[in-house]
């Protein structure tokens, strides 16, 4: 997006579904993505914000779901989302050290649009996620603010730019600059048509286990960098899914489990010190703050359609990954620390995807 150099512009097309538009997780309508990137020597970080409609999200909850794939990694609000499978705000993705300030932010954009929240009603449960961007961002200075949070969801549009931008600006992916990456796929049904959209906020692998479409292509970058940017794995890596699927919070569950088979694809063995955490939420119903006078009808997928969603999952995942690959790039920062980009590699070294 937004003239960038993307997958599918090196003549590469992961899986067999076709995606959506833009190729994007706002192909979900509805749902946008803001970013603040900070970007000053030492200071290499961002904030990326989704709203997941156009609505009010506390009004009008989304069916939503999380999964834990490796549980080293940070998060707010995923207990209550859990618990009760809605989602009730924006989600805000930024740095390790900074989810605290995320979080205030994300309560205090809440409580200008809902003045009952804390007087008339209960309290609001904010959804903030992150990663470690610390090698190329002096992460101790906590360098977000709230109103850098405030700027990201005020500027959320259905079109953004992946890579070295927002919460994404800091952070690695197997070994390299990474970032932002989304990416989309439709899901045709007897019934109709739907899309499913991932984003993922990448930070993780081992340079040796890159792959793409099942070539080494990391081992082929590990020989020809002679080790210099092979680091051991501390990242984590967020993954944002919507979709428009009817759905209920239980087969959204099953679905977004399964973004484990594109972040597989990719290369990773989900180490230890990578936190791997997935959100999921369907557009197809909302569900009201206020309770109503008749029962809320949820419209949910016969499990046999589920089948076509799992493989959407899986391959809008690892392309999502591989597009914030491609789109990030070379940052240097804190104490002079560097990360090369993928797409400037392959030009030095005369590789060909």
């Amino acid at each position: 997006m937004n003239n960038q150099k993307r997958l599918r512009d090196f003549d590469i097309s992961i899986g067999e579904l076709e995606p959506g538009t833009r190729n994007s997780i706002t192909d979900v309508d509805g749902v946008t993505v803001g970013h603040v990137t900070l970007s000053d020597g030492d200071i290499q970080t961002g904030v990326t914000a989704i709203h997941p409609h156009q609505g009010d999200t506390f009004q009008e909850k989304l069916i939503a779901s999380s999964h834990v794939i490796n549980g080293f990694g940070k998060t707010v609000g995923t207990v209550q989302l859990k618990e009760l499978g809605l989602l009730e705000t924006p989600i805000v993705l930024t740095n390790t050290l900074n989810v605290g300030t995320a979080t205030e932010a994300c309560v205090e954009y809440m409580l200008e649009q809902n003045p009952e929240i804390g007087r008339t009603t209960g309290t609001v449960n904010p959804l903030v996620g992150e990663c470690n961007d610390m090698l190329l961002n002096d992460i101790r200075g906590q360098f977000v603010t709230k109103e850098h949070v405030h700027e990201a969801l005020r500027n959320a549009s259905e079109t953004f730019e992946e890579g070295s931008v927002g919460a994404g600006r800091g952070m690695l992916c197997y070994s390299l600059k990474g970032g932002i990456g989304t990416s989309s796929r439709i899901v045709g049904l007897d019934h109709g048509s739907y899309t499913l959209g991932a984003l993922v906020l990448s930070n993780f692998g081992i340079l040796r286990d890159l792959t793409i479409q099942g070539r080494p292509i990391g081992k082929e970058l590990k020989e020809a960098l002679l080790d210099s940017w092979e680091e051991k794995d501390k990242g984590s890596i967020m993954v944002i899914i919507a979709t428009d699927l009817p759905v209920s919070e239980r087969q959204l569950n099953r679905i977004i489990k399964r973004s484990v088979t594109g972040l597989s694809r990719t290369g990773s063995i989900i180490t230890h010190g990578s936190g791997e955490m997935v959100v999921g939420f369907s557009t197809a119903t909302t569900i009201p703050h206020q309770k109503p006078k008749s029962p809320i009808v949820i419209p949910t997928l016969h499990e046999e359609d589920l089948d076509v969603a799992f493989r959407a999952v899986g391959e809008a995942t690892e392309e999502a990954v591989l597009n914030s690959l491609v789109t990030a790039t070379e940052v240097t920062g804190r104490d002079g620390h560097e990360r090369p980009a993928f797409k400037d590699l392959l030009d030095t070294f005369s590789i060909t995807l």
